[in-house]
């Protein structure tokens, strides 16, 4: 049985509200995290991520009080990352409400942590968020960035995906991050190159822009589609990608 492409909507919170930019800088305010929610939970989203941008950067956890409130209004699964360093963060927002957590900045400098969380609480809790963007010195052609990508990681991006799979992560949001809020459509060569390396759920993200652009990401080899300008500033709304990839021939819910 062929699973259905999930759309997902991403929430990128800095101090409390949701922002949007372009390859992560010029943020602009795209509203409130909870009322968003629930109008893409009603919209018919079949997951949602909210990522806390700045936790990392400014070495903090993620906000709990915004992630509870968000749960309470929604049905649908929802992925919470940023500031997530120990078993204990992923405990708090477990508690709190989420459904998964991801992990970027901390599973890079300390991979066992990724065995550790899947080890405590299983791997369908666990998403590994890889930043990566084209880089000349690495093998594959891609490296990982940190700190909402601020910085290099120094590792090839496709072999660190390949690695914390093994290690138990259980999905990768794989965010191109030369694409992300250029509305110019997804990496397709950065999908198509993981998804030979992993046999675990890739997320795309980075670069929709039109509704055109989602089917190419699942032909590539994604197993869900990630969006967050096109969504909040209402040039698409979740019906319109469900009905390209239908179009399309891949089955949505």
């Amino acid at each position: 049985m062929t699973l259905a492409i999930r759309v997902i909507p991403c929430l990128d919170v800095d101090a409390g509200r949701v922002v949007k930019g372009i390859n992560f800088k010029e943020l602009r305010d795209a509203g409130d995290p909870v009322e968003l929610a629930r109008i893409y939970d009603a919209e018919g989203a079949d997951e949602l991520t909210f990522l806390d941008i700045s936790a990392s950067f400014e070495g903090r956890a993620t906000t709990m009080e915004i992630v509870s409130r968000t749960a309470e209004e929604v049905f649908i699964p929802l992925t919470v990352g940023g500031g997530v360093s120990s078993v204990d963060d992923v405990d708090r927002l477990l508690r709190a409400g989420a459904d998964k957590v991801a992990i970027n900045t901390a599973a890079i400098h300390r991979p066992e942590l990724v065995a550790e969380i899947a080890d405590r609480f299983g791997n369908q809790v666990l998403v590994l968020s890889v930043d990566a963007r084209r880089a000349s010195g690495t093998d594959s052609g891609f490296e990982v960035t940190t700190h909402g990508g601020r910085k290099s990681a120094g590792l090839d991006a496709i072999e660190w995906a390949a690695r914390a799979c093994e290690l138990g992560a259980g999905e990768i949001l794989l965010n191109a991050m030369d694409a992300d809020g250029t509305q110019d459509g997804f990496d397709l060569d950065l999908i198509r190159a993981v998804r030979r390396e992993v046999t675990v759920p890739v997320i795309a993200s980075g670069g929709a822009g039109a509704a055109e652009h989602f089917p190419p990401a699942v032909d590539a080899g994604a197993d869900a589609v990630l969006a967050a300008t096109v969504f909040h500033f209402g040039t698409l709304r979740i019906a319109d990608v469900k009905g390209a990839l239908s179009a399309a021939g891949h089955p949505t819910r």
